[in-house]
């Protein structure tokens, strides 16, 4: 019985050790929706999932994630893009200077730009 409460303790402990701190204030996230030339081309999504994972190492990034859209019935959604990426930074300012790092303005012009019909990007600040 001890063991079941202490095997219960644990996993419940390594649950919340997954759970992401919340943002804090002056934080922004740049959300990225990006709508294929080749729509659910697979091979063009995965150049844009390994050029994210590349913008990983530009300073300033404390979290960045990438996938596809979950289809969905409800008529609030728009599942219609093809890849959607989310990136956290501390302030506008770290946004402003991974905007003009050469690393990203790299994979924009040689990857992102050219395989996209449409981009629409959102920044949330907290």
């Amino acid at each position: 019985m001890k063991f079941l409460l202490a095997l219960a303790t644990s996993l419940s402990l390594v649950s919340c050790a997954t759970i992401a701190p919340p943002a804090g204030t002056g934080s922004v996230d740049h959300v990225v929706i990006v709508w294929l030339k080749r729509p659910g081309n697979t091979a063009d999504r995965q150049a844009l999932f390994a050029a994210a994972q590349d913008l990983r190492e530009i300073p300033g990034i404390r979290f960045l994630d990438s996938g596809t859209p979950l289809a969905s019935d409800r008529p609030i959604v728009d599942d219609s893009f093809d890849v959607g990426f989310t990136m956290r930074f501390d302030s506008v300012a770290a946004l402003a200077a991974y905007e003009k790092n050469p690393r990203h303005l790299k994979k924009v012009n040689e990857v992102l730009k050219p395989l996209s019909r449409k981009i629409v990007v959102y920044d949330i600040v907290r």
